[in-house]
């Protein structure tokens, strides 16, 4: 018999499974079963995914196996079934195809091997069926933690903030937070210092990693981000909350990860905050009296809504530059000379207090209005061929033309709206009809009032979205004319007039990159 060399794929995506060793009875399956066909698997080409998910492709061991595979170097694949695989019916379509490209065998234990068409059917039903079965595992999680949270039940949280210590449930008694003294003494005198000191967060940063105190993670540099997470904890007043966040349709936010990658996207779905009477309060014990924490709300917001301050005298390009360097942004600085006030870009990597080893980036900062007058000369170069313009405008009304989402939820809002009013409508006629009480009319009729105010919000929002689409289809028709305008204003254009030109939907998607 002909010695063949294959390599070993296996997967579990749990820590239960991982604390179970599920993955060696797969590992020792699939080495049985090698040696039982006369396969060779070198120890090196045993690869093993612990705690990934079967409905992501981005696994370290299976980069590398498809890594191997594209080298030439592996004849046959070895897994134990086609959900240890890929969970996903597509991903598994295309690792089979992508292994088969390559001139590799891949050969599923706990499924038919022919290639018939029998046996691709089934297959096909296998991947769907473990789809199915990953969709109704996660909707079940999600509902048996809202029903915990509800319960109060500490451990649906996703572990305990600074402070507190989570202490995981026993045969006896349910999981709880218990209080760390020494770290809740630096809660207090955060809030402290915040609230009654008039500290600024970065003030508050600095200060804890001057008295060299270690955050959570072990870390002798606290982060602005991380104070200001904590000023905004609900669990330091004594109640913790769930759900404070949901997965959008949203495309992600480019973050430097993906910039040092060149524009990649990130992976990760977006998430946004979910309205603040969406969430579930869970009682847990408290750090800071709520009359504290309510001053550190009040300030927070105070400085939220006078944020804008630094940015009195707007400039061309805020917001939108990055480091090619060190893929950190770029913001707005000045120095005063014996006759004016110079603006200039800087990067935040080149900034030696921000970073706990000094400056990461060797960049230095760039005059502001050199900067943005080459752009802006640069944008006017470019809106003056019409035909670039026509292309890109037919691309994108053609895009809206074939598919309309801002319309489609608008439908669906008014929908939703609809059932609102009904519902309120025949909680009446029952109240009416004596079929409810009073009291449980006016415990009923303001959520509803509410979800139908929520809604008619949205959907004038949405109202606005299509009036701008009108706009840019009427730009269109009368694109010559505009760029006619554009070139006669360009030197007379306020700044906040050329960010509206810049600061469009590409510029926001494929940010300027400094050097």
């Amino acid at each position: 018999m002909t010695t063949r060399i294959a390599a070993l794929y296996a997967r579990v995506s749990s820590q239960q499974q991982r604390e179970n060793e599920t993955i060696n009875s797969q590992v020792a399956a699939l080495q049985q079963y090698a040696a039982e066909q006369g396969y060779v698997v070198p120890e090196e080409w045993i690869f093993l995914d612990e705690g990934y998910s079967g409905a992501i492709l981005l696994r370290p061991e299976l980069e590398r196996l498809r890594d191997l595979a594209a080298q030439g170097q592996l004849e046959a694949v070895l897994v134990h079934s086609p959900d240890r695989l890929a969970r996903k019916y597509a991903y598994q379509v295309l690792l089979v195809e992508e292994l088969r490209r390559c001139g590799v065998e891949l050969i599923f234990l706990k499924s038919s091997g022919g290639d018939s068409p029998e046996d691709e059917l089934l297959r096909q039903f296998q991947g769907m069926i473990a789809e199915y079965e990953r969709a109704q595992i996660a909707e079940r999680t999600r509902r048996g933690k809202i029903h915990r949270a509800r319960s109060g039940d500490v451990s649906v949280l996703s572990g305990a903030p600074y402070g507190y210590r989570y202490v995981r449930k026993t045969d006896t008694s349910a999981a709880y937070y218990e209080i760390i003294e020494s770290e809740a003494q630096e809660v207090r005198e955060i809030f402290r210092l915040y609230t009654r000191k008039d500290c600024s967060i970065g003030a508050i940063a600095r200060h804890l990693t001057e008295k060299g105190i270690p955050t959570r993670t072990g870390k002798k540099r606290w982060d602005r981000s991380v104070v200001w997470a904590m000023l905004r904890n609900p669990a330091y007043k004594g109640m913790a909350a769930f759900g404070k966040t949901r997965v959008t349709d949203r495309p992600p936010k480019i973050n430097r990860v993906a910039r040092l990658r060149r524009g990649g996207s990130n992976s990760r779905p977006a998430d946004e905050e979910r309205p603040r009477e969406e969430w579930i309060e869970i009682p847990v014990p408290a750090i800071v009296d709520e009359t504290t924490f309510a001053l550190a709300a009040e300030q927070l917001e105070r400085n939220k809504r006078f944020s804008p301050r630094s940015t009195k005298e707007p400039s061309l390009l805020q917001g939108l530059l990055v480091c090619r360097q060190c893929a950190y942004a770029y913001y707005r600085s000045s120095t005063r000379t014996s006759k004016r006030k110079i603006y200039y870009y800087r990067c935040l990597g080149s900034d030696d207090y921000r970073w706990e080893n000094g400056r990461i980036c060797s960049n230095t900062p760039i005059r502001q209005d050199y900067l943005d007058q080459l752009v802006w000369d640069a944008v006017i170069e470019l809106l003056a061929d019409p035909t670039l313009v026509h292309k890109e405008l037919d691309r994108r009304l053609e895009e809206q033309r074939c598919s309309n989402p801002t319309q489609k939820q608008k439908e669906r809002l008014q929908r939703e709206l609809t059932r609102h009013q009904k519902s309120v409508e025949r909680l009446i006629e029952a109240y009416q009809e004596e079929l409810i009480s009073l009291e449980e009319l006016r415990a009923r009729i303001p959520e509803l009032r509410r979800r139908m105010n929520a809604t008619g919000t949205q959907l004038k929002a949405l109202e606005a979205q299509l009036i701008d689409r009108e706009a840019s289809l009427r730009l269109a028709e009368n694109l010559e004319t505009f760029l006619s305008t554009l070139h006669e204003r360009s030197h007379t254009l306020t700044v906040e007039e050329r960010q509206k030109i810049t600061h469009c939907r590409g510029a926001a998607e494929n940010p300027t990159s400094g050097r």
